[in-house]
């Protein structure tokens, strides 16, 4: 018994360990479980007009940062206790966003500002404002990213350069809350998870993972250095030897009229392919002094749907067997080539060694996004030196709600396939893994890009068939193969004429002119 009390005292002890780092380890924490006011301060700028509400998710009875209004500009932010260094160990940058109207345009990332020595004020926060690091999801027309950029010194210059983190991970499409972490490891490793799972993973110090590089190249082309008049960067020229043939016959037309084809029988010469609708009628409110003189409207002549077609008979165009085009003279290689110019390179004044990123600190967390949607909620921000008490959280705030948003948004899918149509398509792309899909192809592109463009054509395919798979076809007898090709060929211009055709049909009001 006395070694059973003694163990039971251990692990009490442990966890209580535990639970001491994991507050130790907590630097700033808002739940919004209370309102934010006094907490968070809204920017005064005119242009941020976007009012922020303490607002509960939709379906749960959790409380949440809330962008109210569509199309507006917001700016709010929140100073910490004391600035945090992000040289010290690892650190843990994590939030959640759910975008309960969705997102076509608009950003819902974090800034983590520097000190106010470097220049803002919390009544003043505007884009402006220096930051050390931005993360967190944007979305807008080509974008669709979720932003992890890193604000940094050059210490031969002194000027801020923004490093943005190449191929990031893309925005989730749903209605669901997802949780973004990015963790900075004191090896210059950082990581960016997204809903608990690695989505990238880059070195801060590496040119393959930022644009643009935090350590500048050690040489530059010479902006000086010119290219010299006699240098040559033709790989080929002209033979200027050869001749043009005698036969060669620059003037042959590219086509002709097919001499072997025969007038189909049955061809009516004096039908028109139009006639007027015999059992249109004027309108009655038509006026023939201010409408003009009154028009039937044109239908297809009957008489040419059994015939093989209506009209002057033309003999149909054929390749010229003969036609050459214009000649030119044979390529051959250049003998006074030497390649492409290039500057030469020197010393890159810039350049500069690192061993670690010049990360500057943060003092505050500012959110300052400019967005087309509403329903924007933000919640449970998170600053901490261990990615243990981020994941903590992940299981005992995000994850039980998303479940529950998960549950309820199969429940609609199931919906919605009932539905017909629509429901095959969400299975079908369901099946492709589209998303999947997308994301995959940062590290496989040339596979998955394959498949998503044939997916494209089918889809293409089918529409097209669905328009065009109808219309009846010209009938023309030809005996030359190369005929029927070039018969059935249509030009842009030949569709032009037939949608004016097409408008054509309906009856016209024309005024006269006065």
């Amino acid at each position: 018994m006395g070694r059973f009390a003694l163990l039971l005292l251990l692990a009490f002890a442990s966890l209580q360990l535990l639970c001491f780092a994991a507050d130790d380890d907590t630097v700033f924490y808002e739940s919004f479980d209370e309102p934010f006011d006094g907490r968070w301060i809204a920017s005064d700028k005119d242009d941020y007009k976007g009012v922020w509400k303490h607002s509960k998710s939709e379906g749960h009875d959790d409380y949440g940062l809330l962008v109210s209004e569509k199309a507006r500009k917001y700016a709010i932010v929140n100073e910490l206790d004391k600035p945090v260094s992000l040289k010290d160990g690892s650190t843990v940058l994590q939030f959640e966003t759910r975008l309960q109207n969705g997102l076509e345009c608009g950003g819902a990332y974090l800034k983590f500002l520097r000190p106010q020595e470097a220049g803002w004020k919390p009544k003043e926060f505007d884009n402006e404002s220096p930051y050390s690091i931005m993360f967190g999801p944007d979305k807008c027309g080509g974008t669709n990213k979720v932003h992890f950029i890193l604000k940094h010194k050059n210490p031969k210059s002194g000027e801020y350069i923004e490093h943005h983190l190449k191929s990031p991970p893309s925005v989730p499409s749903d209605k669901l809350t997802h949780v973004y972490t990015a963790i900075l490891k004191p090896d210059n490793e950082v990581k960016i998870l997204v809903d608990g799972e690695e989505k990238k993973k880059a070195n801060f110090l590496s040119a393959d993972d930022f644009e643009p590089p935090l350590v500048p190249a050690k040489t530059i082309p010479d902006p000086d250095d010119k290219k010299p008049e006699d240098w040559d960067e033709r790989a080929k020229i002209p033979d200027p030897s050869a001749v043009k043939p005698d036969d060669w016959d620059e003037d042959a037309p590219m086509e002709i009229e097919d001499e072997d084809a025969v007038k189909p029988e049955g061809w009516l010469d004096d039908e028109p392919e139009e006639i007027d609708d015999p059992e249109a009628t004027k309108p009655e409110d038509w006026d023939d002094e201010e409408d003009g003189e009154w028009e039937a409207p044109k239908i297809d002549n009957p008489k040419c749907e059994a015939a093989p077609g209506c009209g002057e008979w033309k003999r149909p165009m054929k390749m010229n067997p003969a036609y050459k085009g214009k000649w030119s003279a044979p390529l051959i290689d250049n003998p006074n080539y030497k390649g492409i110019w290039k500057p030469q390179e020197i010393p890159n004044p810039d350049y500069f060694e690192l061993d670690q990123p010049e990360f500057e600190p943060i003092a505050a967390i500012g959110i300052e996004i400019w967005t087309m949607q509403d329903g924007i909620l933000f919640d449970n921000i998170l600053i901490a030196k261990n990615d243990m008490v981020a994941e903590s959280y992940r299981e005992t705030t995000w994850k039980p709600k998303f479940e529950v948003e998960k549950e309820k948004q199969k429940a609609e899918e199931e919906a919605t396939d009932s539905d017909g149509l629509s429901g095959f398509q969400k299975k079908v792309f369901d099946k492709l893994q589209i998303l999947d899909l997308i994301e995959k192809a940062e590290k496989q592109p040339n596979i998955t890009i394959g498949v998503i463009v044939s997916i494209v054509v089918i889809n293409l395919t089918v529409f097209f068939k669905l328009i065009f798979g109808g219309k009846k076809q010209p009938k023309v007898e030809k005996k030359s193969e190369v005929a029927e090709t070039s018969n059935n060929q249509t030009t842009s211009g030949e569709k032009a004429e037939e949608e004016e055709k097409e408008e054509a049909a309906a009856p016209r009001r024309r005024r006269r002119d006065t």
